[in-house]
């Protein structure tokens, strides 16, 4: 068996603010030792659910660089660096059985959710438009809060997603379910764990903090959180085959609302990129999910060029 843990920082249990996710302020140790103590909890229930787990953590943090390699548990393998393929996913294939997501947070615009954002402060808003893989199973582009409608469509039809708002949370799971691999498990806040169950009904999730603001949650005990990640990643695990991949069949229609006019006009130079009648807006259509998942990744790369 082999499981990916993808590791973020702003969902981690007792983390609240900037200062404690920046590796340029004072607080950014303890959030490390912090984001660390929590992937090694969910190694561990892994590993209580199946001894002999490949088990690979991926940095999935800004720089990619935060986890403690000489603090992890040495029965995981470490992804840490970047650039690197498929981002915070890195390490994740078709042989994967399970994905879980720890200290996630919520999708820009959305919350109240602490620090929510996707990918950058860059990106406003993803919306993905294509139709659910799956035969019994649509997302039916609700407005956010308003969750999944299951419906049982006759035999041959094409339900789509309506231009659903994807955060990293949304992008990450729809990625994982292009090659297959079901994401089994999410940690964060409550407004991170909502997003989740609305995208998985079938995944479990583990908040760890009620967020108040962008910048202010009720958060769990750090040794709580731990204890609670630890049950839930090996019950998780053991479910895993119930639950399903969350995979969208192309073609894909893509549209990207970015914070800077300059940005959007670096993003009208890749092929196929286009503005939209909106002058925050960018689109694009994409064969199948993996080269939208790689196009919207390079858009998020272009928002950090500043012009000269």
């Amino acid at each position: 068996m082999k499981a990916l843990i993808s590791v973020d920082m702003e969902g981690i249990s007792g983390i609240v603010h900037s200062s404690e996710t920046n590796p340029e302020r004072d607080d950014y140790q303890r959030g490390r030792e912090l984001m660390t103590a929590e992937a090694n909890a969910v190694i561990a229930g892994v590993l209580d659910a199946e001894p002999t787990a490949d088990v690979l953590v991926a940095d999935a943090h800004g720089t990619f660089r935060n986890l403690l390699p000489e603090r992890l548990d040495r029965r995981a393998c470490l992804v840490r660096g970047k650039p690197r393929a498929l981002n915070m996913l890195a390490g994740l294939d078709e042989e994967t059985d399970a994905a879980l997501f720890v200290g996630y947070h919520v999708r820009a615009g959305e919350g109240p959710g602490v620090l929510a954002h996707t990918m950058n402060g860059e990106i406003l808003d993803v919306r993905v438009t294509g139709r659910a893989q799956d035969e019994d199973v649509r997302i039916t582009g609700h407005a956010p809060g308003e969750g999944v409608q299951v419906t049982a469509p006759t035999q041959g039809e094409d339900v789509r997603t309506t231009g659903r708002s994807l955060g990293e949370i949304g992008l990450n799971a729809a990625m994982a379910g292009h090659l297959g691999v079901p994401v089994v498990l999410l940690s964060g806040d409550d407004a991170a764990c909502a997003e989740a169950a609305a995208l998985i009904p079938e995944a479990v999730t583990v908040p760890v903090k009620e967020a108040l603001g962008m910048a202010a949650a009720v958060t769990l005990h750090p040794e709580e959180a731990r204890d609670r990640l630890r049950r839930a990643a090996a019950d998780a695990v053991s479910r895993r085959t119930e639950i399903p991949p969350l995979a969208l069949t192309g073609p894909l229609e893509v549209e990207v609302d970015l914070a800077s006019p300059h940005t959007i006009d670096l993003a009208t130079l890749v092929p196929g990129v286009s503005r939209t009648a909106g002058a925050r807006t960018v689109a694009f259509t994409a064969p199948d999910y993996g080269t939208a998942y790689r196009l919207i990744l390079l858009l998020a790369q272009l928002a950090t060029i500043r012009p000269a």
